[in-house]
């Protein structure tokens, strides 16, 4: 992998950063299980990466912690589990740091408020009509 990791606009990691280690599989597959290097770890050090900002450094170290871990075993190929891995990683760094737009506190319109003191007044006379007429009513 010689590209360079696209996170977000502003975030892009260097593959020499990446930490890969590789091991066997569990669970069935026979021989090529046993055999092959298939399941992928991928580390990626917070702390000391020199491609991040110390913004995003900050925002990721307070929702990640100072090393992120990603392992990917699911499939038989240890290039597909490779591109998962990538994959993962990349979903976890950019929903951390996804900033929401602050929200700005707005009054309902008066339309808004019309529409919901009727849907009230409407319920209300819904309800009036399901209850046995009283004695007191005639």
């Amino acid at each position: 992998m010689a590209e360079r990791l696209r996170i977000t606009r502003t975030c892009v990691i260097a593959p020499e950063e990446l930490e890969w280690r590789f091991s066997s599989s569990g669970g069935p597959g026979g021989q090529h299980a046993n055999t092959s290097n298939t399941r992928v770890e991928l580390l990626f050090d917070i702390e000391g990466s020199p491609s991040l900002g110390p913004r995003q450094r900050a925002r990721l170290m307070e929702r990640l912690g100072p090393r992120v871990r990603v392992v990917a075993s699911e499939r038989r190929s240890q290039l597909q589990n490779r591109e998962l891995a990538i994959e993962r990683l990349r979903e976890r760094l950019a929903a951390a740091l996804h900033v929401d737009a602050p929200r700005v506190a707005t009054r309902p319109s008066r339309t808004a408020k019309r529409v919901r003191v009727e849907q009230k007044r409407r319920v209300g006379q819904r309800k009036k009509t399901r209850r046995p007429p009283r004695a007191d009513e005639d």
